[in-house]
């Protein structure tokens, strides 16, 4: 059984279509640079993991990208709802055969690769790990094996998704651990507490 593989979630960086909410008040350039600086980051700090990496876009796949073919592998996002995308996600490695499987974002400056490798010691004693978002959400959600509950009936983008995730963990008996409490990038208040980063 193959072990460990990091599930990656990216937009293709195109102007007018990435974080829109920074957008809002920032203007569209600037929220796609950012948006450019946040895959940086974030292929940068997976680089590092010594999972199996999986790039999993959300509307096609660019012939030209900046994520090697030689470290990462690309994937299409299920045409679903977040939780429907993630489930799939999620299903497609286990059924390949890994063991442990942790999906991250590409909206947090602060999270970085020691932080997903102990995501994937936790995953060790726990059957969930999950790194929660100061925005009521999270960045990072890890698993042994598929739990169908955590992708259902969430409101997702929402200040309430953390809460909703850990009330069907807890409801289930399934064994969990938070990680560190992180920011992520989707407004211009947290693009100001973490660029410094």
């Amino acid at each position: 059984m193959k072990e460990k593989a990091l599930i990656i979630f990216v937009r293709k960086p195109e102007k007018g279509k990435v974080k829109t909410r920074l957008a809002a008040t920032l203007g569209e350039t600037k929220a796609l640079s950012i948006y450019v600086e946040l895959l940086h980051h974030t292929r940068r700090i997976a680089t590092a993991s010594i999972a199996d990496k999986f790039v999993f876009y959300a509307d096609e796949i660019p012939p030209d990208d900046d994520w090697s073919n030689e470290v990462f592998k690309k994937r299409l996002q299920a045409d679903d709802d977040l939780g429907g995308k993630m489930k799939n996600a999620f299903t497609v490695l286990f059924e390949a055969g890994y063991s442990n499987v942790i999906i991250i974002g590409s909206d947090c400056f602060e999270l970085s690769a020691a932080i997903i490798e102990q995501a994937f010691e936790l995953l060790q004693h726990k059957d969930v790990v999950i790194g929660p978002a100061n925005d009521g959400g999270y960045y990072l959600l890890g698993m042994k094996k598929l739990h169908p509950c955590l992708f259902e009936n969430k409101q997702w983008s929402t200040e309430h998704v953390l809460r909703q995730t850990t009330d069907d963990l807890e409801r289930e008996n399934i064994s969990y651990t938070e990680l560190v409490r992180l920011t992520d990038v989707d407004t211009e208040e947290d693009w100001m507490k973490t660029r410094k980063v």
